[in-house]
């Protein structure tokens, strides 16, 4: 519970002093053994910091507020909201001298160093997996690793970063470190360095943990999305999911699917094209994450300007049958959440010695689609018919509680102007506080 949060909604709200440390005093007996003195003192506290907090003036200190929450708008949940929120930050960060720059909405960036490419990439653990923590930290690591595999680069090293609540138990760092480097050791890729803290110090009661895992890599030959080419033939690896699936076997009573996610195939399969001189063939590579199929092959599709045709019926083989057994009886499409899975993007002539190479590291992989010219758009073939395949808001939801949440609807078209007017705004105040920093340096 975030104690600082719960004060200055009390505030704003108006309520009197004394009620909202008695609130509060209540919130941290629940939390922690305790005495009334205490708690008193603590909340008395809190409420001191919110005050003298509250109002400060300028640039340093206030917000433009959007008005939209990140869960309106589904930020963080692979859907068409998160894509805009996350083009935002693009227009925030602005042009680059990056190889690769977060523009191209691709899983990893990349810079030139002499004839080389490094890239980077780092993803957070999945945020239901807070009570489980070696399986956040493997799914994470195996995630950022993928990251930067589809860039075509080697991975040279990982670093972490974990934040535990105030009364979360200790053991949750070693636990997460523990799933960290099972990853890293097999792949031989060290974790080298990283970051231990509490969530909001002394501010949030309870055991949540939050936290993430990056890589940096090597490459000499870069697999951008942007490489994407009219022509191209996509072949896709067989995927049992990850954290997500993970969540979704956790929270709807299918803790047996989890161990079907515990593998590292997606990695093995692009360690061996990496390692092979078939990978000057290869054009683009991504994972399947960011919305399922869906949603990757939409941005994809984007990114280069082409048009992505998926055919139905080759993907579900390529499902794990035990994963697609729970997706079907939870009613959740699989084409819409993330299945761990290796797309590639190559000419047809180089199908056939890609696909060795794939299966020869023992992947199951098939071909799956095309690329044409034509509208940046992805499309799929059901029954010989071409449907739209464009992502939903959100991924597939796949928890009892995402179902819950999925039936809010919101002004999508209202809630996008009033986000981006906020990154233009924050865009505004970067170009203020550069302006004032070039003064004092003259």
């Amino acid at each position: 519970m975030d104690l600082e949060d719960f004060a200055r909604r009390g505030l704003r709200a108006g309520k009197e002093r004394g009620a909202i440390e008695e609130a509060l005093a209540d919130r941290v007996q629940e939390f922690k053994p305790v005495d009334r003195t205490y708690a008193s003192a603590f909340a008395r506290a809190v409420v001191d910091e919110a005050l003298l907090t509250s109002g400060l003036e300028g640039d340093l200190f206030e917000t433009t507020s959007s008005g939209v929450t990140m869960g309106e708008f589904g930020v963080g949940s692979r859907g068409t909201g998160d894509f805009f929120a996350h083009r935002q930050i693009a227009r925030i960060i602005g042009r680059t001298t990056a190889s690769v720059g977060v523009d191209e909405m691709d899983d990893a960036g990349a810079i030139r160093v002499g004839d080389d490419y490094v890239c980077c990439a780092v993803d957070g653990m999945h945020s239901r997996l807070s009570d489980f923590p070696f399986l956040a930290g493997f799914h994470a690591t195996r995630a950022t690793l993928r990251d930067v595999l589809v860039m075509g680069a080697r991975p040279i090293l990982l670093f972490s970063d974990i934040h535990v609540a105030d009364d979360g138990d200790v053991a949750k760092i070693f636990e997460y470190t523990a799933g960290i480097t099972t990853v890293g050791e097999e792949l031989g890729v060290p974790l080298v360095s990283g970051s231990t803290l509490r969530i909001g110090g002394d501010m949030v009661l309870g055991s949540r943990m939050t936290g993430c895992v990056g890589t940096v890599g090597i490459a000499r030959h870069l697999t951008a999305r942007r490489e994407l080419s009219p022509g191209d033939a996509l072949l896709m690896t067989e995927g049992a999911g990850g954290g997500t699936i993970a969540t979704a076997a956790l929270y709807s009573g299918h803790p047996e699917v989890v161990e079907r996610t515990i593998n590292l195939q997606f990695l093995y399969a692009c360690q061996a094209l990496i390692e092979s001189p078939v990978l000057e063939r290869v054009h683009a590579m991504t994972d399947v994450t960011n919305g399922g199929l869906r949603g990757d092959a939409h941005e994809m599709a984007r990114t280069a300007g082409c048009r992505i045709v998926i055919e139905e019926e080759a993907i579900a083989p390529l499902v794990d049958p035990v994963v697609k057994g729970m997706l079907d009886l939870l009613g959740i499409d699989p084409l819409g959440v993330s299945l761990d899975a290796l797309l590639v993007a190559a000419p047809p002539d180089a199908v056939d010695s890609i696909a060795g190479v794939i299966r020869g590291a023992g992947v199951r992989c098939e071909e799956i689609g095309r690329v044409e010219a034509g509208p940046a758009e992805a499309v799929l073939v059901v029954n010989g018919q071409e449907e739209d395949f464009t992502p939903r808001f959100r991924e597939s939801a796949y928890t009892p509680l995402k179902k819950v949440v999925e039936r809010r609807k919101g002004d999508v078209a209202a809630m996008r102007a009033r986000v981006e007017a906020a990154a233009s705004a924050a865009i505004e105040k970067k170009r203020r506080i550069r302006a004032r920093l070039a003064d004092r340096r003259s």
